[in-house]
């Protein structure tokens, strides 16, 4: 291979160069992987009704999922929705990671609620770190335990305006804002402008939303863009719009309890990503 400066350098196949890695990895590196790859798998855990109607063959049926990513989407669920007592927790997965060691269902990063009236409509909650390596499963086991029949996914999602690509500083300094992407098969009218190129979507969000174009899913992310770190009330309602498609599905309480919203937001010493 030439180079700039006409140097010719030797040329390897780096594909023998890990076959060769391959074959010196002795046995107990070999299981020190596997039961590395075991340990970060995503489990999905129901309660023991759900678990039973799945291992009959059924699929838990479901007609709206809402999945709620990010600190600031959580808690608008957990203050808004959540707080009206209709609902029922009823599972949660087990995720295991570099930054998340959670032991206990209480300490899940991935939480799932079913409507007490409405059986068909669950809501996810994902306040913990879910790897790029995991992201693909944990996307292919909830939607593989679900009736996929006319189901509508919405998804919430958190992200620093820092992280917002625009010529437009008077956008920038109009924070928290929401921008959107959906699937071909989502026929509504989002409640806000389109994400704007080049800025994408990435994490869970993403994986979300690649799956259900691929599966002909009707589906639609919000993204806040929020200058403020960690949840507070102002973004928080930024969300409230991107509900209010779902009708009768999902009723927000109008005036939510003060006690749970000084649990899940600080409104004193907010600081500004801005600069970090």
């Amino acid at each position: 291979m030439a180079t700039f400066f006409g140097e010719v350098l030797s040329v390897y196949s780096r594909a023998v160069e890990e076959e060769e890695d391959e074959e010196d990895e002795n046995e107990e590196d070999k299981q020190i992987r596997r039961e590395l790859e075991e340990k970060r798998e995503v489990r999905l855990l129901w309660n023991p009704d759900l678990t039973a109607s799945l291992k009959s063959g059924d699929k838990l049926p479901c007609s709206d999922l809402i999945i709620a990513v990010g600190l600031n989407a959580a808690s608008f669920m957990s203050v808004y929705v959540l707080s009206s007592a209709k609902w029922d927790r009823v599972g949660h997965a087990s995720v295991w990671n570099e930054r998340s060691r959670a032991i206990s269902s209480e300490d899940s990063p991935c939480i799932f609620y079913r409507h007490k009236d409405n059986p068909s409509v669950l809501i996810c909650l994902v306040t913990g770190y879910i790897a790029e390596d995991q992201q693909f499963q944990w996307t292919e086991k909830v939607f593989d335990s679900l009736q996929q029949r006319q189901l509508s996914v919405t998804v919430l999602s958190d992200s620093f305006v820092a992280e917002y690509k625009t010529a437009d500083y008077v956008c920038r300094g109009s924070a928290p804002f929401l921008r959107s992407l959906h699937t071909s098969g989502f026929s509504d009218q989002p409640v806000c402008h389109s994400l704007e190129q080049p800025n994408i979507l990435t994490g869970l969000p993403a994986a979300v939303l690649n799956h259900c174009q691929v599966h002909r899913i009707a589906a639609v992310v919000y993204q806040c863009y929020s200058d403020v770190i960690g949840p507070d009330s102002i973004s928080m309602e930024t969300f409230k719009p991107a509900l209010t498609k779902l009708g009768r599905s999902i009723q927000l309480v109008s005036s939510p309890n003060t006690d749970i919203l000084r649990k899940v937001a600080k409104t004193t010493d907010i600081q500004s990503n801005l600069y970090i």
